[in-house]
C-alpha cells in the first residue's frame, strides 16, 4: 500500500451528500466513501433501543464484515411531553412503512393542546478506528411548533423550532441549520477527534 494514501473511513449511510459534506470538513486528511462505494447493499438492522446503539450496530457492521474503519449516526427527536418520544422510533413514528408527513401528523395529534412543547433532537455517533470505540453526541434544544412551517429540509425540520429561534429549521438555509443543528454538532466533535489523531 502507497504510503502517502489517504486512510479510508466508511460513513455507513448511503446518502451521498451526508458523506460530501464529512467529506469536505475533514479536507484532505481521510478519504470519506459511503456504504455503496465499498459494495455494502444490504440493510443493516437497526434493532438497539437507543441511538448509540444503532449507530454502534451499524459501524460494527461495516467494520466485522468489510475490514474498514467506519462510522455511523442514528437521530432522534425526543419530547419532552411524549416521555422522549419519538426518541428511537423517530424514522418509523408512524408505523411501517410511514413518511415524514405521516410521522409529523402523529406528533402534532398527539401535542394537542400541550402547552409543554419542549424537546431535542439529538445525533449519535460511534466512530470505530483501529479497534477503537469512540461514541459522540450532539444536542439542539428547541420546542414543537402547532402547525408545519416551511419547505426545506426534510423529517421534522417543518415542525421543530430550535432554541432562541422563531423559525423551524424547514424555513432556513441548510447553512443556517447547519450550524445550529444536532448532526451539524456531532459531525463538527467527530471532525475535531479524527484531526486530532492524526
Amino acid at each position: 500500500m502507497n504510503k502517502n494514501a489517504k486512510p479510508v473511513l466508511v460513513f455507513a449511510t448511503h446518502n451521498a451528500n451526508k458523506a460530501r459534506e464529512v467529506q469536505q470538513m475533514l479536507g484532505a486528511a481521510y478519504e470519506v466513501k459511503t456504504l455503496a462505494d465499498i459494495g455494502c447493499h444490504e440493510e443493516i438492522p437497526e434493532t438497539a433501543d437507543t441511538l448509540e446503539g444503532n449507530a454502534r450496530i451499524k459501524a460494527m457492521h461495516v467494520v466485522e464484515h468489510y475490514g474498514l474503519d467506519c462510522f455511523a449516526d442514528d437521530t432522534g427527536l425526543e419530547v419532552a411531553a411524549l416521555e422522549g418520544r419519538p426518541g428511537v422510533r423517530t424514522a418509523r413514528y408512524a408505523g411501517e412503512p410511514a413518511d415524514s408527513q405521516q410521522n409529523m401528523a402523529k406528533l402534532l395529534a398527539e401535542m394537542k393542546g400541550a402547552t409543554q412543547r419542549e424537546a431535542q433532537f439529538r445525533t449519535a455517533i460511534c466512530l470505530v478506528q483501529s479497534g477503537r470505540e469512540v461514541l459522540l453526541e450532539g444536542v439542539c434544544k428547541g420546542t414543537i411548533a402547532t402547525e408545519l412551517s416551511g419547505a426545506e429540509g426534510f423529517g421534522y425540520d417543518p415542525v421543530f423550532m430550535p432554541a432562541g429561534e422563531t423559525r423551524t429549521f424547514a424555513e432556513m438555509s441548510s447553512e443556517e441549520k447547519n450550524r445550529l443543528s444536532h448532526r451539524g454538532k456531532a459531525v463538527r466533535l467527530m471532525v475535531e477527534t479524527l484531526l486530532a489523531s492524526r
